[in-house]
């Protein structure tokens, strides 16, 4: 889409832009196919600043803002969604830790992050028994001495098995009367003893990337890792979520827009009753449609991202890209297999595969509905 950028916007976005075509793109179906994640990809996005795009270069980011950060997830999504949430989550992780860590937290961490030397950040928060419901998570830490102790389960941690640091929210004491308080926030470093990996699940989409349960049996965390105060865990968690889901909605449109080019490419090339599929009005205006909601949806992505750039409220633009994007990317690639027909079906053309990995973009990080609770919230909240 053409919009007014700075200089460092362009330049950002034309650097994953290259990267996605030339290293992301061509391993796309491998990576599908064989469940790889792709741990020398993140280690080149390190180097070339996409793992910390809005992270202060004081501490080894790239300091080039939120809406730099949409635009290249949106190239990076174009080519390989799986890819794609290594890099989301681990931006995330950097950027909580820059905001909420102590001065010791944010340089031991961030430059680990940014760079790629962790490889990638992992985001623990959902347990098996609790995902939109966050505040009814069950691990428990323990302060013993200068230690922390976590014991309890986590579900659906992306590149859990991979990352070099992770961010986990564990309650540090009872509930009381609201099940928000007491939920604390903890930066555990790479696999240390009393963690457990469980095996990775054999996912419908999204199979380059690497998604685990963990389980903590015992396991220690020195007291200097607690991120912010103990019981402001719930909080910090809403804070990562809040940036996180112009993350989601930013992937979810270059899912889209990955499937409107496939489409527009299949339907010049494919003939049907002696003409061009291109030529059928029908699928004309399917394309025109997918195009319309894909650059609307890529608007209210980037404007929820000037606002989170500019330091004003954004939680209910962010939910709102969220909700629509990643709602737009299943429509958009539905009609993508619709076009190609049976070869919509298999995976000689890419945009099965592009269905499949959009279908959770509705899911993770907050639900369709969730997103419109927090909408009306937010609604309701400015009218008094």
């Amino acid at each position: 889409m053409d919009l007014e950028l700075n200089e460092t916007q362009k330049l950002v976005r034309e650097t994953a832009r290259s990267f996605a075509r030339e290293k992301v793109a061509p391993r796309a179906k491998l990576h599908d196919r064989e469940e790889r994640f792709p741990a020398e990809i993140y280690r080149q996005m390190g180097e070339l600043g996409l793992l910390g795009v809005n992270v202060p270069p004081q501490l080894g980011g790239a300091g080039a803002g939120a809406v730099s950060y949409a635009l290249a997830m949106m190239e990076i999504s174009t080519a390989c969604a799986s890819t794609a949430v290594g890099m989301a989550v681990t931006n995330m992780c950097a950027e909580l830790i820059a905001e909420a860590g102590t001065e010791a937290q944010r340089k031991k961490y961030v430059p680990r992050l940014a760079s790629g030397e962790a490889l990638v950040g992992a985001f623990a928060l959902s347990e098996p028994h609790c995902g939109s419901d966050a505040a009814a998570l069950r691990t428990r830490a323990r302060r013993v001495g200068d230690r922390y102790v976590l014991d309890g389960s986590k579900q659906w941690v992306s590149s859990g098995a991979f990352a070099g640091v992770m961010v986990v929210w564990a309650r540090t004491a009872p509930a009381g009367d609201s099940p928000r308080r007491g939920i604390s926030c903890f930066i555990v470093e790479g696999n240390p003893p009393g963690l457990t990996v469980g095996k990775p699940e054999d996912k419908m989409g999204l199979r380059g990337s690497n998604t685990v349960p963990l389980t903590f049996e015992g396991c220690e965390v020195p007291a200097e890792n607690l991120l912010g105060k103990e019981g402001d865990g719930f909080r910090l968690a809403l804070l990562a979520l809040q940036g996180g889901r112009i993350g989601i909605a930013s992937q979810a449109c270059g899912v889209a827009r990955a499937a409107l080019e496939a489409s527009v490419a299949y339907s010049k090339q494919r003939t049907a009753f002696g003409q061009r599929l291109a030529d059928f009005q029908a699928l004309r205006f399917c394309m025109a449609n997918i195009a319309t909601e894909l650059g609307a949806a890529e608007l209210l992505t980037l404007r929820a991202a000037w606002l989170k750039e500019a330091g004003q409220r954004f939680v209910r633009e962010a939910s709102m890209a969220k909700l629509f994007a990643s709602e737009m990317a299943q429509r958009a690639c539905d009609k993508a297999v619709q076009i190609h027909g049976g070869y919509g079906y298999i995976d000689e053309f890419p945009v099965e595969r592009y269905l499949r990995d959009a279908r959770v973009q509705t899911i993770y990080e907050g639900t369709s509905e969730i997103q419109r609770m927090v909408i009306a919230r937010e609604i309701l909240k400015a009218a008094g």
